[in-house]
Order: C-alpha cells, then structure tokens, then sequence
C-alpha cells in the first residue's frame, strides 16, 4: 500500500526531479518507509511506500525488470500473488524479491494488458515500457485504489491523490458545478469520472490507460454486467459461506499485524468472526468507534457480544469537540467534501489502529452486493411488480412491515416509480435551501436519477451501485486508512464473491422482508445470533444531530452561515439554511447531514479553491 504519482511530457521534454519530489512529499503519509523515483527524458515516476509484503530493499520502487526496459510503479496489493508468482516461474521467470510488484510487472511482460483478468486484489499502477516509449495504466474492478489524473496540452500528470497534482499547478483550481449539484442534491459523489475540481478526472475503476506518442487512450478492461452474465449463482449458503472465507483468508497475506474494524454490523462482524473460528485468530486487534449509551450511532451492545472472544478490543469516542479539533485535517486529508459525517468516526477509528496494526479488514462492499441499505426494498418491490410476481409482491410487503413496522421501504417504492425528472425535483426541492437557478441549470445534466435511482430490477440496482455508487465509500476508506498509514482491505469485494452473488437469484438477497439473506443463513452457527438477526442498518455513524446542537458547533456553523463567503457562492439560499438551523436547535427537524455538506463545502472551498487560486497567482 503506497502512493504513486508521475509526469509525462506530451512533447518529448525532460522531467525535473523537482516537481515530483514535491509531489511525493505531499503525499507523504501513505508511503512512510521508502521514497523512490524514475527519471528517463519525458517521463518521471514517484512512489512512497507503507511497507506490507517484503518488508526488505527488495521491495523498492519504482522497480525495473533485470533487463532495464520495464519499469513499475504500484499502489495497493494483488493478494493472490504467490500463485501468480508460481505460473511465472513455472514459464522461466526468475524472482528476486517476495513482493507482489515483481508479480505484476513479470505478468505484464508475459500476458500484456491481460494480466489484468488474473489478478484478485486492490491496485493501481502504471508501467514504462522504454522499448515501445509507452506507458500502460490501469485501476482495479471495483475503484478501491485511487487514480487521478490532469491532462494538458503538454503535461499526463497523475497521483493517489488530488493535492500532489493541484501541487505542480497543472490547472487553476476551478470548481465542478456539476459535481456540487450532485452532492448536494443526491449525496452522491465519484459516480462519474469528474471531481470536484474541473481539469482534474479519476480513472474509472475497471479501466485501463496507454500513451504513446503523447496520445492517452483509455479503454475499460473490466464489465462487471458481462462477468456475472457468465458467473456460476451460489447453490446454497454453505458455498457462499465457503467462498467468503476465502476471500478473508486471502486478505491475511502480509508481513506485518492485522486488524478488524468492527462497527458491530452484521458486514464486519462475519469479518471478525471467520477470522476467530476459521483463522484461529486468538491475538486479533479490532478497533471501533462508540458513543454513550442510547446515543445516535452507539454501537456497543453488538460491539460488546466480542468481549468473550476478542483480547484485543480498541475504543475510541469520538465527540463533537473532537470533530472541531480535526476538522481542518478532515478537509485537507480528503480534498473533496463528503455528504455525510460517518466518514469522521472512521477516521477517528484508523487513528485508533496507527501503531498496533498496519492492515486492516473492512466491511465495505457487502451492503451493495446483498442490498444492504434500506432503500433497496423500493427496488424490490419495484422488480416484484415490473415482472408481475404479484402475490410474492403483497408478501413481501406485509413482511417488511412485521419486520421493520416502518414505511420507508413503501416510500423509496414510490419514489423509484416515479419519472426521472421528477425524482430530481423532489429530491432538490426537499429542503429548499439550494438555489432555483442553480437546481435549473445542473439538474438535467445530473447521472443519478436515471443511472442510479432509475433501475428496473434488484439485480440492476444492485450493478449500477457498483458502477455508480460504491466508489465514493471506497475512497473515504482509502483517505482515511492512508492518512493513518494503515492498508484497509475489503474481503467482501474479492471479485469471485461479488460475481457470482450479483449473479444469484433476488430471494438470496431479500426474503421475507430481510436484507442478506444468503449471508445471515451462512453465518449461522458462527456469528452472534444478537448479530445474525439484527434488522437495522447502521455501520460507523456518528450523533450528528445532537454535535450541530452544542455550542460549539453552533459557532463555527454560524460564522459560515452568516459570513459574507457562503453569501457570495452560488449554489443557497442562504435564508433558508438558517432557518433550518434555527428549526434543528430546537428540534423540530433534524437536518443535521444538510448542514453539514454546506459546511464541508464552504471549508473545502476555502481550502482548495480559494487559497490554491492565491497561490496560483
């Protein structure tokens, strides 16, 4: 796990060392061990390493094949390396490190671009082939390791992250409207290859880049629809339950400790538990994030069922004077804002991890794989009545309700049925905060009510998360992992997993009004029944409601809702947005995740935008 950057000049120009060096120190926290860089006429890579497999000089990058013509850079890990490594061997390659880097190198010498479909892991890296004068690029299937890129008419300049490319000022920071409407009317984020900075693009995951001669050609490697098309469906609970297994158990290869963040959810509670029971685990280090009891977010009473079982259970209790006291780190370690503060407990957990693991296992994937969240119903029932199952339709309404007594699957069923265009509209419109002309001109540009919100079937739904949502959450992960040096793995989006369960019939994912099903009855026996049968969603969630009450809060959200800067941007009504937090201090609303995207939004604005555009200049 590491960070990458580099610079190629489109016109045949030398790099200087300078600008890459400069790169590299800003990304500085994901790579604390080892430094290197590669120089040859117009191309410059740069890599900081976070040491995790061959923890010796053998592991340096940017690496070099024993002839000198190839060269790597590589972000993440390809976990089923040592396999990989036999294949090679067994064709007369020769290895001089225990590194998967070397792998993936000696895989593109042998199979070009499709070495690709041989690798199960998280990774982005870029190749120089000095023969051809050539670089070949790629991102992992499902967007776990970040690539970003700026492309001028003279400079291919890209990195792990945002700030080592705004660095070489390659653009002037400019903000994406598009982008912002998106995440203040959807709470979406990253579902196109834009950011929230115009010239700047991320590689889409399952993508791949060559340039020759100067031209970027991208071409898409990996179609999940056509993968699960072809893929075999679980016959039953025990294979899944093996297969899942596995794919934890692969996650396990590293040279240094490893460790679980436990939210206490069903997700990486399985995580946990097939660790204690298959692995044998008995010294595992789980980190979690806890509240006071009967707070918003608390955790505890699920968290607690491994008191019996785990030795080494880490805490931390994240509060409101916390989040004010990190908040300018927050801004600048994840350079583009975030709808939503379950992000911060997250983070707060990493910073727990840093100095007793190096790797940790994590949840992520599954809620979009077995239609984890709650508004999945809506596309159930939406498919039940589409294919015309309509007594299985009214079953699985009544069950929902004997199982939840709540009508928010009945309403994201309605909301889902309605037109595209009107789903933009309720959903800018619900608040009244954000600016008519700005809704006007940026919601029929927006992807989300069609691509995401728009699916006809669960099996639909549940790709277009991959394709359009899922991305968001897995760089929250990685910013707030590396910020810590800490790799974050995710067993539940090893890709034979992911395929065949999206390739199993809907009744594996919800069934009598329960969400995971296939999972709940393959951990039986296993995991905490208390677990097991939870019916309610929660993960790492924070009391944000209750912390944009306290005094504090009140007075930073004051000075950026009565200051001149908010006034000029825009995208509110400005009037409104107090009067909401006028209803929330006395609480009569909760609007506590509104509150806080303008928030974030004015601080990274000032950040990124404003004080780069000074710089700049």
């Amino acid at each position: 796990m590491c960070g990458i950057c580099g610079i190629i000049n489109r016109r045949n120009r030398e790099i200087e060392n300078r600008m890459l060096r400069s790169m590299m120190e800003k990304m500085k926290h994901r790579g604390p061990d080892d430094t290197g860089i590669f120089t040859r006429k117009a191309i410059g890579l740069g890599f900081v390493r976070l040491s995790i497999l061959d923890l010796t000089n053998a592991g340096h990058q940017p690496m070099s094949d024993d002839s000198g013509r190839y060269t790597i850079v590589l972000n993440g890990e390809v976990y089923n390396y040592i396999e990989l490594r036999e294949e090679l061997k067994s064709l007369g390659f020769v290895f001089r490190s225990q590194t998967d880097t070397e792998v993936v190198l000696k895989a593109y010498i042998q199979w070009g671009a499709d070495c690709l479909d041989k690798f199960n892991g998280m990774f982005a890296f870029v190749i120089y082939d000095s023969a051809r004068e050539e670089v070949f690029g790629a991102r992992d299937r499902y967007g776990i390791k970040p690539f970003y890129y700026c492309l001028t008419d003279e400079l291919f300049i890209f990195a792990s992250e945002i700030p080592p490319i705004l660095d070489t000022g390659c653009i002037t920071p400019t903000p994406n409207n598009q982008v912002i409407f998106d995440y203040l009317v959807f709470n979406r984020t990253d579902q196109t290859e834009n950011t929230f900075f115009t010239g700047i693009k991320k590689l889409q995951h399952g993508h791949s880049f060559l340039i020759k001669n100067g031209v970027l050609k991208i071409k898409k490697w990996y179609d999940l629809r056509e993968r699960v098309k072809r893929a075999a469906p679980f016959k039953d609970a025990e294979e899944y339950r093996e297969l899942l297994s596995s794919a934890v158990g692969l996650r396990l290869r590293s040279d240094v400790p490893v460790g679980v963040c436990l939210s206490g959810g069903l997700d990486s509670s399985s995580i946990t538990s097939i660790l204690l029971k298959d692995y044998r685990k008995d010294e595992l280090n789980t980190f979690s994030a806890v509240y006071r009891k009967g707070e918003a977010g608390d955790e505890s009473e699920f968290i607690n069922e491994y008191i019996p079982f785990v030795k080494n259970m880490h805490l931390v209790y994240p509060t409101a004077t916390d989040v004010l006291k990190d908040l300018s780190d927050f801004v600048k370690i994840h350079a583009e804002p975030i709808p939503g503060l379950s992000p911060y407990a997250q983070y707060k957990v990493m910073q727990s991890a840093k100095g007793n693991v190096v790797v940790t296992l994590d949840g992520q994937g599954a809620d979009e794989e077995l239609a984890g969240y709650p508004y999945f119903y809506g596309f159930y029932f939406k498919d039940l009545l589409r294919s015309f199952q309509l007594k299985l339709l009214f079953k699985e309404l009544s069950s929902y309700w004997k199982m939840h007594h709540s009508a928010f699957g009945y309403k994201a069923f309605l909301f889902f049925l309605l037109p595209k265009s009107i789903r933009t509209k309720v959903r800018a419109n619900e608040y009244g905060y954000i600016d008519g002309k700005f809704v006007n001109d940026y919601s029929q540009t927006n992807s989300i009510a069609g691509n995401l919100y728009g699916s006809n079937s669960l099996q639909d739904a549940l790709l277009d998360h991959f394709e359009y949502k899922l991305e968001h959450l897995l760089k929250w992960d990685d910013r707030n992992s590396m910020a810590n040096s800490i790799e974050s793995r995710v067993p539940f989006l090893d890709y034979r997993l992911v395929e065949r369960t999206l390739a199993s019939s809907s009744s594996k994912k919800i069934k009598d009004g329960i969400t995971k099903s296939i999972l709940r009855k393959a951990m039986k026996g296993t995991l905490p029944e208390k677990i097991r049968n939870r019916m309610d969603k929660m993960g790492f969630e924070t009391p944000q409601d209750a912390w944009f009450r306290t005094p504090e809060f009140q007075k930073i959200v004051n000075e950026i809702i009565n200051g001149p800067e908010l006034a000029d941007r825009p995208f509110f009504r400005v009037e409104r947005i107090k009067l909401l937090y006028e209803k929330h201090l006395k609480n009569e609303i909760n609007v506590a995740r509104e509150l806080w995207k303008v928030i974030h939004l004015e601080l990274w604005y000032r950040e990124y935008i404003d004080i780069e555009n000074k710089r700049v200049k």
